[in-house]
């Protein structure tokens, strides 16, 4: 294979971090993107992305050998002097030194493991390799893919090559940093060091917080406010004696695998509040009112970042990356909290997207090239052709299940109508199509949908499939042409990361999708970016006269499924009734 002399080719990479990834450019015109975690079936790998890479190969037909330029979104030379400063005076402990160095080896190593695993010449992906700053790539993974062509920039997250926050103007193809927070200080830390004294101890928990939140009242945010203190000039900074990220007593792993990290609070934090939740305890009245303490306090933080970065640039657009960028229901209050007015957020904005950031930035700014792409839906991973799941429904359902399915082909246009019929009746349906999401949230192609109206679907959906926690909410997705008449405010959020109010009115009849407080995290659905889901919820609309259907992750307790036969493997393990991939229907009997 050869690649197209025209064409300029970048390959992004995030390797050895939470949410390893990797996606494709060709002349600043992404061609594919997706996390290792789909192909390895554990969540938030942290390793080599090898299998994705060769997914985005593939997608692009071509070979690394094609490849112009390797993007790899970490620079472990980055802030050198802070860094070794930082040593100097909190003599970190040696296990910490070690893991650091052991993790700067295997990105140095990069070009060493593509070599290895693609049989390619190690001095010519070498010279092929430019490294890109965490903060930089996140900010480039938003503003360049943006609709914007000048915006405001923030990136916020736990850390990455020494900084937890980076803030910003982008114009053109060109980005000027005008702020920074550095280590130790971090507001993702201390979302995270809460998030595991209310004993959420899984790497990623801190969602599950946010929902919570909604259930307390923010008893604890003068306590809160001595733990993180507001700062004109640097933004915030951490009352460090609550922590103990800093010391090197904690061990944080990312090394091919699921990340781990041990907890990042002191007993400090124990002496202030009292002992921490065991993870198999009853959530009380004081856990609630934490979690409600703590979402208030980072939405402040939020906030005065916000405001304080409009000031200085007077640009009325926003773009928002950054594990922190999750928070939603941040995220939905930014048009009331702050002077913008439009904000763009794209849909793996967490680590997974420095794979794209990197890419981009390279593209855009050290290529010198215009911009030339907007980020409009989710849709670039795998995709299967309906020939292809025809041989794996007769292989794994019809030769194998001894007659326990009905199983139907049917026509493109009966599709929408006959699954949206099953919805109505009150079935749990599987639906998988086209390519699979970038981020990690299921945005109509691998997603189970129910009917919205049905207040027990929630516990009806965590009995049979999702076990999950009582208090965390449903999603809704709903058609773009109508979010006014169902929630407060009619932004667009295609990628399910902002909460709005859902009008008083409307609470009732959709009720499984909203959450304690009247609020919704909702998905916006435009004909154009997904033809297929919009016609779905449209049929269900002609039937039940509700434009609105409850939007599920496609997994138990897993990644997200990629192929056929991880939606058929979910399907069969589950009790969930319906299954609909391509154009073919599979019902229990």
């Amino acid at each position: 294979m050869t690649n197209d002399s025209r064409l300029t080719t970048i390959l992004g990479i995030s390797a050895y971090h939470p949410d390893s990834s990797a996606c494709i450019i060709q002349d600043g015109r992404l061609i594919a993107a997706a996390e290792e975690e789909r192909f390895k079936r554990i969540k938030h790998w942290a390793g080599f992305p090898e299998e994705v890479i060769k997914y985005c190969l593939m997608e692009a037909n071509i070979s690394l050998s094609d490849v112009d330029h390797i993007a790899v979104g970490k620079n472990v030379k980055a802030n050198l002097l802070r860094k070794g400063l930082f040593a100097l005076k909190n003599k970190p402990g040696l296990g910490m030194i070690k893991d650091r160095l052991k993790n700067w080896r295997k990105i140095e190593g990069i070009g060493e493991s593509l070599s290895k695993e693609f049989n390619e010449e190690p001095s010519a992906i070498k010279r092929k390799i430019i490294n890109v700053e965490h903060h930089t790539a996140h900010m480039a993974s938003t503003f360049f893919v943006s609709p914007f062509k000048k915006a405001a920039i923030l990136s916020i997250d736990g850390f990455g090559d020494f900084v937890s926050t980076r803030w910003g103007l982008g114009e053109g193809n060109r980005m000027k940093i005008l702020g920074n927070v550095f280590y130790p200080h971090s507001l993702g830390i201390f979302y995270t060091a809460i998030t595991q004294y209310l004993g959420f101890l899984q790497y990623g928990d801190e969602y599950k917080v946010m929902g919570l939140s909604s259930f307390g009242e923010p008893e604890f945010l003068r306590d809160f406010k001595d733990i993180v203190r507001l700062n004109e000039k640097k933004g915030f900074n951490l009352n460090i004696d609550y922590f103990t990220h800093h010391k090197g007593n904690t061990s944080m792993t990312w090394n091919n695998e699921a990340p781990k990290m041990e907890k990042v609070y002191s007993n400090k934090l124990i002496e202030r509040f009292g002992p921490p939740r065991n993870c198999e305890e009853f959530i009380t009245r004081k856990h609630e009112n934490i979690s409600a303490s703590l979402q208030l306090l980072t939405e402040d933080v939020i906030f005065r970042l916000l405001n304080n970065l409009y000031k200085e640039t007077k640009c009325n657009k926003l773009c928002i990356a950054g594990g922190v960028g999750y928070n939603s229901v941040a995220n939905g209050k930014i048009y009331d909290n702050t002077p913008f007015e439009e904000v763009y957020i794209q849909p793996s904005s967490g680590d997974a997207g420095i794979s794209l950031g990197a890419a981009f930035y390279v593209y855009n700014t050290l290529l010198d090239n215009k911009r030339d792409f907007i980020m409009k839906d989710a849709y670039w991973g795998p995709e299967f052709s309906n020939k292809g799941i025809e041989r794996i429904i007769k292989e794994d359902i019809i030769r194998d299940s001894q007659g326990m399915f009905l199983v139907e082909e049917v026509k493109d246009g009966e599709l929408c109508t006959k699954t949206a019929k099953e919805i109505a009746d009150g079935k749990i349906i599987g639906w998988f199509q086209g390519r699979m999401e970038w981020g990690p949230r299921a945005l109509g192609n691998r997603s189970i949908v129910v009917d919205p109206r049905r207040e027990n679907m929630r516990d009806i959906l965590n009995a049979r499939i999702k076990k999950r926690e009582s208090f965390r909410p449903f999603a809704p997705s709903i058609l773009h042409e109508r979010v006014g008449d169902y929630f407060e405010k009619s932004y667009p959020a295609p990628f399910m990361l902002r909460v709005y109010n859902i009008k008083k009115e409307k609470r009732e009849v959709i009720p499984a999708v909203t959450h304690i407080n009247g609020t919704g995290r909702l998905q916006t659905v435009k004909k154009e970016d997904n033809p297929l889901y919009w016609s779905l919820i449209k049929e269900f609309e002609n039937i039940t006269g509700v434009p609105v259907l409850l939007n599920t992750s496609f997994n138990e307790n897993e990644p997200i499924v990629c192929t056929p036969e991880e939606a058929i493997g979910c399907f069969k393990r589950t009790d969930m009734d319906v299954l609909v991939m391509g154009r073919w229907i599979v019902r229990r009997k």
